[in-house]
C-alpha cells in the first residue's frame, strides 16, 4: 500500500527564515503556511570559467595535480581505490566477495586475444562471397591493417521550412513548432530532353493529387519520339492521389516500351490507357476485412490525358477532363483544343441544350462522365491523330491549369513565346498563371515541342 511522502522538519522559516519550534504548522513571525511544500529550486549549476566545478562548503576537497611532474596527466583512481565515508560520516565497509562460481559455468578459459585475425568482411561481397573470403584471411598471414578512410558525414536532419529551428519528424511535422512540412509530390518538375512537366499542390488543396510521367524514346527507324502523361485524382474517390500515381507510371512505361517495337503511336497510346486502367483498378483489391471496417469507401480513381510527338505525327489519348492544346510557333496563326471532356457541360453542349458558356458556368459542369477505376462504367479510351504542318508546342494539362485559360486563345496568351525552346521555363510560368489567378485546384502541365527535335536536346 503506497503511502504519502512525509515532508522533513523544518527549522526556519522558509519565507522569512525566522527560527521554528517543532509541531508548527505556521510560522509565527510571517504566518507562512509550513504545510506548502517549497517550490524546487531552478537547475542552473554555476560553472567555473575554466570548466572546474567549484568546491562546495563544508567539504575538505583534495588539491588535484594538474601532472606527475613531467608533462603527463596525473593518475585517475577508480573510485574504489580511495577511502571514503557514507552519508552519516562512517567509514565505508570494504566491498563484499564475489560469489562462488555457479556449477556447470567454467571461467578457467583463456584470456581472449584483444585483436582476431579475420578481418572484417567486404562491404561489396554477397553473404556466400564473404564466408569463403573469411575462411581464406584466417588461413593466410595478416598483413598490417591499412588506416580506415574518413567515414562520411551523416545526412543532416530536416529542418522546419517553418521556424528554420525545429527538426522534422518521420510524419511530416516539426517537433518544435508543429508546422507541417511540403510533401514531396506538393511541387513536383521533371525535365526529359525535350519535354518537361511541372505539378503543383495549389493554394487551396492539402494535397497534390495530380501525376504525370515524361519520357523520350526513339522509333525503329532512329526517328525521336516525345511522351508525356498527365493523371488527376478524383477528389471524391479513395486515395485519389495513389491513383493518379499508378496510372501514370503505368501508361508512361506502356508508351516507352511499345514504341521502340514499332507499336504505331495511336494504338500504343489506346494500349497505354488500357494498361493505366489496370493499374488502377488494382488498388481497389482489398482484404474482406478492410472494406467491412469501411464500408463507404469507393474505388480509387483518377482521369488520364497524354500525347505523343514524333517527327510528323501528334496523338493525343484520354478518359476524363484533362485536356491537350495546340499553339503554334507562329502565333498569328489560330491554337486548337486537341481534345473533349468526358464531363456533364460537354454532354449538354453535344445534346445542343446549352452553349459552352452556359455549360460550363453551371456548378455540374466539372463532373466527369468517363474516368479510370473499378467503379468506372465501360471505358472508351479516347486517340487522336494529328499531322501539323507547322512547328508549334503540344500542351497536356489538368483542369487545374484549363480553368484559368479554358479557350485555346487563352491558353497560348499564357504561354511564353520561347516555350518550344525552354519547355520547363514555359511549364512553371503556366502553373504560376494558374496559381496567380486563385490555385483553386491541383494544377499540372507537360509541354511538348512539335516535332520531336533529335535525341540530347533539351531546355537552354
Amino acid at each position: 500500500m503506497s503511502q504519502m511522502p512525509q515532508q522533513a522538519a523544518v527549522s526556519k522559516c522558509p519565507s522569512c527564515e525566522e527560527p521554528l519550534e517543532s509541531g508548527d504548522r505556521f510560522c509565527g513571525a510571517c504566518g507562512y503556511d509550513l504545510s506548502v511544500v517549497p517550490a524546487r529550486p531552478e537547475d542552473s549549476p554555476t560553472l567555473a570559467i575554466n570548466g572546474a566545478v567549484p568546491p562546495q562548503e563544508g567539504v575538505d576537497w583534495p588539491v588535484a595535480r594538474d601532472s606527475d611532474g613531467h608533462g603527463r596527466p596525473a593518475p585517475v583512481h577508480a573510485a574504489a581505490e580511495l577511502p571514503g565515508t557514507d552519508s552519516g560520516g562512517s567509514p565505508l565497509l570494504p566491498p563484499p566477495p564475489p560469489p562462488p562460481p555457479a556449477p556447470g559455468v567454467r571461467f578457467d578459459r583463456p584470456g581472449e586475444p584483444d585483436e582476431y585475425p579475420l578481418q572484417a568482411p567486404d562491404p561489396r561481397l554477397t553473404a556466400e562471397q564473404a564466408v569463403p573470403a573469411q575462411q581464406a584471411a584466417a588461413a593466410e598471414p595478416v598483413a598490417p591493417a591499412a588506416p580506415a578512410p574518413p567515414t562520411a558525414p551523416a545526412a543532416a536532419e530536416k529542418v522546419c521550412v517553418a521556424c528554420r529551428a525545429g527538426r522534422v519528424d518521420d510524419d511530416g511535422y516539426c517537433e518544435n513548432c508543429g508546422h507541417a512540412q511540403p510533401r514531396e509530390r506538393d511541387h513536383m518538375e521533371q525535365e526529359s530532353g525535350p519535354v518537361a512537366a511541372v505539378s503543383d499542390r495549389g493554394l487551396r488543396h492539402h494535397r497534390n493529387e495530380d501525376a504525370f510521367a515524361v519520357g523520350c524514346t526513339a522509333l525503329p527507324d532512329g526517328a525521336p519520339a516525345s511522351v508525356a502523361i498527365v493523371c488527376d485524382g478524383v477528389s471524391s474517390a479513395t486515395r485519389p492521389d495513389d491513383a493518379s500515381l499508378a496510372a501514370s507510371r503505368a501508361a508512361g512505361a506502356s508508351l516507352l516500351g511499345a514504341l521502340p517495337r514499332g507499336t504505331h503511336p495511336q494504338q500504343a497510346m489506346h494500349d497505354a490507357i488500357l494498361a493505366a486502367s489496370q493499374a488502377v483498378n488494382a488498388l481497389a483489391d482489398e482484404p474482406a476485412t478492410a472494406r467491412e471496417q469501411a464500408p463507404h469507401q469507393n474505388a480509387p480513381a483518377c482521369t488520364l490525358v497524354g500525347a505523343v510527338v514524333t517527327a510528323g505525327l501528334l496523338v493525343v489519348g484520354w478518359v476524363g477532363d484533362s485536356r491537350v492544346y495546340w499553339v503554334p510557333a507562329d502565333r498569328t496563326t489560330p491554337p486548337a483544343r486537341l481534345t473533349e471532356d468526358d464531363s456533364w457541360a460537354a454532354q449538354m453542349v453535344a445534346a445542343g441544350l446549352m452553349s459552352e458558356a452556359e455549360a460550363y458556368a453551371d456548378e455540374r459542369a466539372h463532373a466527369i462522365t468517363g474516368w479510370l477505376g473499378a467503379d468506372a462504367y465501360e471505358l472508351e479510351p479516347h486517340t487522336a491523330s494529328f499531322k501539323p504542318d507547322r512547328p508549334g508546342v503540344v500542351v497536356v494539362c489538368t483542369d487545374g491549369l484549363w480553368n484559368y485559360a479554358e479557350s485555346a486563345e487563352e491558353m497560348a496568351e499564357a504561354m511564353p513565346l520561347d516555350a518550344a525552346a525552354r519547355p520547363l521555363h514555359g511549364a512553371r510560368v503556366l502553373v504560376g498563371h494558374a496559381l496567380d489567378g486563385g490555385g483553386h485546384d491541383n494544377v499540372t502541365v507537360a509541354l511538348l515541342p512539335f516535332p520531336a527535335p533529335p535525341q540530347g536536346a533539351g531546355s537552354a
